[in-house]
């Protein structure tokens, strides 16, 4: 725990630096945000703020967590070989982040991006290949019940389960991802504790994984935070929320999730609720807005006060989602 803690502050130290740099890159191309017309109107401010802040996070953990794990990747060890997935998701959703950032900086896009079914079939087969290899290279198929003792094997059941959960969580982050410092503070704090639920595992590389994104999230916010100077982007919240999926999933404790990640599924659900509602009842509105974040500023609440609540109440989670893993 020593050692990852460390790296974590190392790679916070790195993704600071890079940050600085990276904004004036962004700025030099023109590659600002375009915020959506439905969205609430006092956001029309943050156009043109630098996007795709999600490579401050995904350089930094391939070229540690790649530094750490050379000697194990040339002996073709198992343990070394496994930090590989959670990296090779990192980098295919980041892509079609990136991708999607790119689409969406026209004016004639309007911020929307890729088409959603062109991206979501894209996140799918993704998560398929992701799948394959936990699933068939590490011969991962058991879920962890708390209080139970021995983790359930449901065999070939695995494969729809954790595709699911890696599109699904790879979509809830990037509806979180709205206000400044909301889905990185939120993302932080779910690492953290899958951190911590792999080291009680003894998975020490996927624990070293894990705090090198906090640390460069943690550097992140040091440009997110309010007001923004810079935006994570469709290239951050694809990429951290398919790989917190593909995280818990290699911890077995992916029943977890939901709570640990409380905030993601109250988001993705409140889309969820307010579309069905909306079609149910002929056009009523369940929320003011959705995702829920916008609904509550629309109640009154400040930008700085939804993101400082919303990442409590997912403090409180992840400590209970702990102490389940823990019996």
């Amino acid at each position: 725990m020593a050692n990852s803690l460390t790296f974590g502050a190392i790679s916070f130290l790195l993704a600071v630096v890079l940050g600085g740099w990276l904004i004036a890159q962004l700025k030099k191309r023109g590659i600002g945000k375009q915020i959506r017309i439905e969205g609430p109107s006092s956001h029309q401010v943050k156009t043109g703020t630098p996007t795709m802040g999600g490579l401050m996070v995904i350089i930094p953990v391939v070229v540690i967590n790649v530094g750490l794990n050379i000697a194990n990747l040339l002996g073709r060890n198992l343990i070394g070989r496994s930090i590989l997935v959670p990296m090779a998701t990192l980098i295919a959703f980041g892509a079609l982040g990136a991708l999607d950032d790119l689409a969406g900086l026209t004016k004639e896009q309007n911020g929307h991006g890729l088409k959603p079914r062109f991206k979501l079939l894209w996140q799918v087969l993704f998560a398929v290949l992701t799948t394959l290899a936990l699933h068939f290279g590490l011969d991962l198929r058991s879920v962890a019940i708390p209080g139970i003792q021995e983790k359930i094997d449901i065999g070939l059941f695995y494969i729809p389960v954790a595709v699911f959960i890696i599109v699904g969580t790879s979509n809830a982050v990037n509806l979180t991802d709205g206000l400044d410092g909301l889905a990185g503070s939120v993302a932080a704090v779910a690492f953290v504790a899958y951190g911590v639920i792999a080291y009680l595992q003894g998975q020490i590389y996927l624990v070293t994984f894990c705090f090198t994104v906090v640390g460069t999230l943690m550097a992140f916010l040091w440009y997110n935070a309010y007001p923004a100077a810079l935006f994570m982007g469709d290239t951050g919240s694809l990429a951290l929320g398919a790989t917190l999926g593909v995280v818990a999933l290699m911890t077995g404790q992916w029943l977890l999730l939901p709570l640990i990640g409380l905030m993601f599924v109250a988001e993705a659900m409140s889309v969820i609720a307010q579309v069905a509602y909306f079609k149910l009842s002929g056009g009523k509105r369940l929320f003011r807005m959705a995702p829920l974040h916008h609904h509550f500023e629309l109640l009154g609440w400040s930008e700085t006060h939804v993101t400082q609540r919303f990442w409590l109440i997912g403090i409180m989670a992840a400590m209970l989602g702990i102490a389940l893993a823990l019996l």
